[in-house]
């Protein structure tokens, strides 16, 4: 059974598929994910290939671009918390706002 990893949101880091091709070296899935969230989210610029990188929201290692810039996710490193749900502001205008556009 695959551990699950937990991102500051909530959202379980090793469902995505950004996430899934790292672990896996995964050169198909990374082109075919550019190609769908590139088309799913209007990205401009296009994602490429070597967009699709990650190793979860906590890790020290690589992320994919919007995780990077996560607001969400800064909050919670600036606070020194591991999820959202054990801030005091829980649920915040910012964490609404990103699970808004998720789901």
């Amino acid at each position: 059974m695959k551990k699950e990893n937990i991102g500051m949101c909530g959202l379980d880091c090793s469902r995505c598929l950004a996430f899934i091709a790292t672990l896996n070296n995964d050169d198909n899935l990374r082109k075919k994910t550019a190609e769908e969230w590139t088309e799913r989210h209007n990205s401009n610029p296009i994602l490429n290939t070597e967009d699709i990188n990650c190793n979860g929201c906590l890790s020290d290692g690589l992320l994919f671009s919007h995780c990077s810039e996560c607001k969400v996710r800064e909050c919670g490193l600036e606070k020194g918390i591991k999820n959202c749900k054990d801030c005091k502001e829980y649920k915040c205008h910012e964490l609404t706002e990103l699970q808004g556009h998720l789901f």
